[in-house]
């Protein structure tokens, strides 16, 4: 056989045999598994314990899979590092969120910045109808005053058949976002004209809405901060200053 030939030959052996070896890793077949249960997948990688992979699933929730992807377990892995028990589960989470967070174009968010130094970043997916999160509406000022900066974005309850979310919409088509969403918020009426395109408005709020659901987030007001960290519920400005000031 000619020496090229050959070459060719055993290249093509060699490329066909490395598509075997990976369509039959545990990675694909525990991803085939899921996949065969309408259960959508994000990654799938070997975990920190021999013989057991992490998944990655759609929505930013955990999994671990034996190799054949025949049994799960669901919870948090943790590990002694140091002095320190540090949950590995949620690392992984916190960078799947923090992945999403990115992926927003800010001039898509409705944010409220400190007149000085801005110490924190915390993410808040709202709901105009919401009676907590017009509470939290209120601490905005002292939130400001201690450094956080606050980036609104739209979770209306119920989705596109929710009534929040073409009030929502007329927010984020407003000239001035940030009224419109203060004016929403204290019971008044949108004082400021309502003049972008209701279309591109309306895809903004439901993209956010999405990914709201992406990261797993079923109620407002839910706070995310810069690390990934979800923080449900209502919390005064005082308490959110201390959790960032310590997550930094």
């Amino acid at each position: 056989m000619h020496k090229l030939s050959a070459l060719l030959l055993t290249g093509l052996i060699s490329t066909a045999w490395s598509g075997l070896v990976c369509a039959e890793s545990p990675e694909w077949i525990i991803e085939n598994q899921l996949e065969k249960l309408d259960t959508p997948v994000e990654s799938v990688t070997p975990s920190p314990i021999a013989g057991l992979y992490q998944v990655l699933l759609k929505g930013g929730f955990v999994l671990y899979s034996t190799a054949d992807g025949q049994r799960f377990l669901r919870g948090d892995l943790l590990e002694v590092q140091g002095n320190e028990l540090v949950n590995l589960t949620d690392k992984v989470k916190n960078e799947y969120n923090v992945k999403l967070l990115k992926s927003i174009n800010p001039n898509t968010m409705i944010v409220f910045s400190p007149k000085g130094e801005t110490k924190g970043v915390v993410y808040s997916f709202t709901d105009v109808d919401c009676g907590y999160c017009r509470k939290l509406q209120e601490e905005v000022p002292a939130l400001n005053e201690q450094g956080i900066e606050l980036r609104y974005l739209a979770f209306p309850r119920g989705g596109r058949k929710s009534g929040a979310f073409n009030k929502m919409t007329n927010v984020w088509c407003a000239t001035n976002r940030q009224q419109a969403l203060a004016d929403l918020k204290a019971g008044k009426k949108i004082s400021v004209p309502i003049k972008g395109d209701q279309n591109a408005c309306s895809k903004i709020v439901d993209d956010q809405y999405q990914l709201g659901l992406q990261l797993g987030i079923n109620g407002t007001p839910a706070l995310v901060l810069e690390n990934g960290q979800i923080i449900p519920g209502y919390r005064p400005a005082a308490d959110i200053a201390r959790i960032v000031e310590n997550r930094s």
